[in-house]
């Protein structure tokens, strides 16, 4: 309907106009008495369309009736702890582990720390998440006035830092003497001077029993790069930082528990007896989810493993999987999991489908398994298959509480690993599936247990320890190099919320709710339908996603 320019303004419809629009609304509402396109139980009917996946449907437009910055990303990990972003990193030994894990966590997510290391490796990756921010940091890297330069600068290497109160004992509740900042050592010609000839001691502190506001405030003011808190007889009990300010003002999405200013912390075990002791040190070393690494979670191991955890950790989420069935997802549920993590051969460095003929399309199984889950206020992760922004508001469509992303930010500069050029001139990374040959063959990086079995997360997560033969349900590879997550994720998020904008909702949860009461309608793609909707007829173009 076109609007008329007829009247003083131009601007107004005429009569005849505005009865063209109630009658358009009126001959829907009378002659469509069903919505376009098809409701989500419709649409997974596999009677009629086979088991669909991500590229195999569409999701319709609803109505846009506010921006896209009004969007609200915020979703549930587990029972007790919500993200302010949808977005997991996988546990692979390629993808995640401290450096990927503490940014994820910046910009509103979660990395989730493998295990294919030893488990005083995996504590300490866990320890630098939880101390990259803080509030009152009360457990500071103390040291003594018999410290070292040499000493100082080893530890700025080991931890990142280079600012470290010095007390008289060079422990906690000890008399505070002074600081060592990174710019005292940095300088120095002789290593083997004793940091009190570098030390600050014109220190600005704070009493016992300030609070964050106020200490934030007085370290606002004193220009200073930390602020000591001190007893009333001036032994150190905590300590503030600058740098924690900055990240404040920089990261505002950033994933901390309600009580405390430090990241959430997350990271996988197996399901081993050796894996509770591996579970302790990473307890710790202050890790909050604990993810349980297999790819059919639907095992006694895991079920007793969760149980145990539950009963001695309490104050641990639990996060179960992986599964693709309801069957699977009770048995776990039951056991106390607090999240489950949904797909099995889905990813793109894995064959779990192709060579053990078992799985399930990823579309299907995560409708089948969170519509499940939800009745018992189970979150879901869709593991796998996600390899653009919509396939991540698929996955949330079809009741996913977030997504967890493999290949997708292993080419990133976060992820583990160095660049190298491939044999066509692309800067590339390397990237393996954990079913791979490379990682149940990589032995040199985990540690024995009690009884001298080697750790490794390839064999323990396929069950595949003992064998003779090692069934590969994986492979290894490569991908291009796709920057820093600290541009790619905000891409992502804000092409999330633009699609939700376009979809009619604001929230992950009004999108859960209207695709449960059939507002939120979909449409099956055909193999032609697929191709229409990607780049076509171009004799070449450059698909820049974002700058």
């Amino acid at each position: 309907m076109t609007i008329s320019n007829g009247d003083a303004q131009g601007l107004l419809p005429t009569k005849a106009e505005i009865q063209d629009f109630t009658t358009a609304l009126e001959v829907l509402e009378r002659d469509y008495p069903t919505r376009d396109g098809l409701d989500v139980d419709a649409l997974l009917d596999s009677d009629k369309h086979g088991a669909l996946t991500y590229n195999d449907f569409l999701v319709l437009p609803g109505y846009i009736g506010f921006p896209a910055s009004d969007v609200s990303l915020e979703t549930p990990v587990t029972k007790r702890i919500s993200l302010k972003t949808p977005l997991l990193s996988s546990p692979m030994d390629t993808v995640t582990e401290h450096n990927m894990a503490i940014h994820m966590a910046l910009l509103g997510g979660l990395g989730v720390i493998h295990h294919n290391c030893s488990a005083e490796d995996q504590a300490e990756m866990v320890r630098k998440v939880k101390r990259f921010e803080n509030g009152f940091i009360l457990d500071p890297v103390v040291i003594s006035p018999k410290t070292t330069v040499a000493e100082a600068k080893e530890l700025k290497s080991t931890w990142g830092f280079g600012g470290f109160p010095v007390t008289e004992n060079g422990t906690l509740r000890s008399k505070l003497v002074g600081i060592v900042t990174s710019r005292d050592i940095q300088f120095h010609t002789s290593d083997e001077d004793p940091v009190t000839q570098v030390m600050s001691t014109d220190l600005v502190t704070a009493p016992a029993g300030t609070t964050l506001a106020e200490a934030n405030e007085v370290l606002r003011n004193s220009k200073k790069g930390k602020l000591p808190i001190i007893d009333k007889d001036g032994n150190l009990v905590s300590l503030l930082s600058r740098s924690d300010l900055r990240k404040n003002l920089h990261y505002p999405l950033a994933s901390k528990l309600p009580d405390s200013k430090q990241l959430i912390a997350a990271a996988t075990v197996g399901t081993r007896d050796y894996d509770k002791q591996r579970l302790q040190l990473l307890v710790d070393a202050g890790l909050d989810i604990v993810v349980i690494d297999s790819s059919q979670g639907n095992s006694i191991y895991q079920i007793d493993m969760i149980k145990w955890v539950k009963k001695t950790f309490p104050q641990i989420d639990v996060i179960g999987g992986n599964v693709v069935t309801r069957e699977q997802a009770a048995n776990l549920i039951a056991a106390g999991a607090d999240g489950l993590r949904i797909g099995m051969g889905s990813g793109s460095a894995c064959i779990t489908q192709e060579v053990m003929a078992v799985g399930r399309p990823q579309a299907l199984a995560v409708h089948s398994v969170s519509s499940f889950a939800a009745r018992f206020g189970v979150p879901c992760i869709a593991d796998g298959g996600i390899e653009n922004v919509g396939h991540i508001v698929k996955g949330l469509a079809m009741g996913a509480s977030t997504v967890m992303m493999g290949g997708l930010l292993a080419g990133t500069t976060e992820s583990p690993g160095e660049y190298f050029v491939s044999s066509e001139g692309q800067l590339v990374k390397a990237y393996r599936g954990m079913g791979s040959i490379d990682v149940m063959e990589d032995r040199k990086t985990t540690k024995a247990g009690k009884e001298g079995k080697a750790q490794n997360a390839g064999t323990a997560r396929y069950f595949s320890e003992k064998d003779r033969v090692l069934v590969a349900q994986g492979v290894s590879g490569s991908v291009l190099d796709r920057g820093s997550v600290t541009k790619f994720v905000p891409y992502l998020i804000a092409g999330v919320e633009h699609s939700l904008q376009e979809i009619g909702v604001k929230s992950i949860k009004a999108l859960h709710e209207n695709v449960n009461n059939k507002t939120v309608r979909f449409e099956v793609r055909s193999g032609s339908a697929q191709a229409e909707g990607n780049v076509h007829g171009l004799h070449s173009y450059d698909k820049k996603l974002y700058s």
